[in-house]
């Protein structure tokens, strides 16, 4: 399992991915699951994965040969014409991907090779753009009314982000938040775990504003988890006491 957050507010995109894998209590491993491909002053395109891990990094990997050479970037992420097309794109490599691996491996039923993908950016002209691509190879777009994606392990999240979300909030607040969200599911699962990558991408940036990957020694990290934790203690003993009495 692993957990996934892609964020629109007013100033770009603020997106953030833990790096555990697993296949059981005694198997885990740390895999870089936020990858991203620019072309300064032109275009950004970021994508975070969830599934199967050989689906997405085979997904991966081909995103990554085709933007190599001027020959193959005719056919790529970085000259596809606006964020639908390099969407789309990424929605049929995901679907091929999941379907050659049934195939190869005669699998019936729900796949094993099920993958999920949010890819984010930005081509000159045009608006920030968030999407969340389904294994099938379909996909949907980030709105007013849904301005963030969820993959992987998503119930311990959401909560904190519905509550705390303002499109308005500054790039520092938005990672605060994502922060919350993530000390919550790590708390709560531990198919989720650090480090997390996180990118902010500024409007019209057409690059990564910041990155940094937070480690268990994150001093910042570790005063959010600290404080969040006292601070609910601190709302819970605010509230009005329940009586089993009645007037």
């Amino acid at each position: 399992m692993t957990y996934c957050v892609g964020m629109m507010v007013d100033r770009g995109l603020v997106l953030m991915s833990d790096t555990r894998t697993n296949s059981g209590v005694d198997n885990i491993s740390v895999f870089k699951k936020m990858f991203h491909w620019n072309v300064p002053g032109e275009r950004i395109i970021t994508v975070m994965t969830a599934g199967n891990l050989a689906t997405t990094q085979t997904v991966v990997s081909q995103l990554q040969e085709r933007s190599k050479t001027p020959e193959e970037r005719a056919s790529s992420v970085l000259s596809a014409p606006t964020m639908f097309q390099v969407v789309s794109e990424i929605g049929a490599l995901l679907r091929t991907t999941i379907a050659e691996s049934q195939e190869a491996n005669a699998a019936g039923g729900k796949s094993r090779f099920t993958a999920s993908i949010i890819v984010a950016g930005q081509i000159k002209g045009m608006e920030p753009r968030l999407f969340m691509v389904y294994p099938e190879g379909n996909f949907i777009e980030a709105s007013t009314d849904t301005p963030f994606f969820q993959i992987g392990e998503t119930k311990y999240g959401r909560p904190i982000i519905l509550r705390g979300y303002d499109r308005e909030m500054s790039f520092e607040d938005a990672v605060k938040l994502l922060m919350v969200s993530f000390d919550s599911t790590l708390k709560a699962n531990l198919s989720v775990g650090l480090p997390l990558d996180v990118m902010v991408i500024a409007r019209d940036a057409f690059e990564p504003t910041h990155q940094h990957r937070v480690t268990l020694e994150d001093p910042y990290f570790q005063a959010i988890s600290s404080s969040w934790g006292d601070a609910l203690k601190s709302a819970f003993h605010s509230l009005p006491d329940y009586s089993f009495y009645t007037e």
